[in-house]
């Protein structure tokens, strides 16, 4: 009785083994997957961070290239507001019997 007894304990303590193994292979896939996770939020953080710069730049280039295309159609339109001025001062003087003088070359 005595060999069955220390047969069952055998068994016992090697089912208990085989747990603990188990338990500890379970606990070291986990950290493993934590630590894996905290790399990955990281980096995604780095990530948007450079992505945020980088769409910061793009938008600083396309407002100073907005800027410089409302300037030109600004001057354009005020070239020809001074055009229109100018012919309307042009037919009130020929009205009057006047003009503005113009050298001839």
């Amino acid at each position: 009785m005595s060999v069955d007894m220390s047969a069952e304990k055998m068994t016992k303590v090697e089912e208990n083994l085989q747990r603990a193994v188990a338990l500890k292979k379970l606990v070291n896939r986990w950290r493993d997957s934590h630590t894996h996770c905290m790399w990955q939020m990281t980096l995604s953080q780095r990530r948007n961070l450079y992505a945020t710069l980088r769409m910061q730049g793009a938008m600083e280039q396309e407002l100073a290239q907005s800027n410089r295309q409302l300037l030109v159609v600004r001057q354009a339109a005020l070239h020809e507001l001074f055009e229109k001025e100018h012919q309307q001062y042009q037919q009130e003087l020929s009205r009057m019997g006047k003009a503005f003088y113009e050298e001839r070359l």
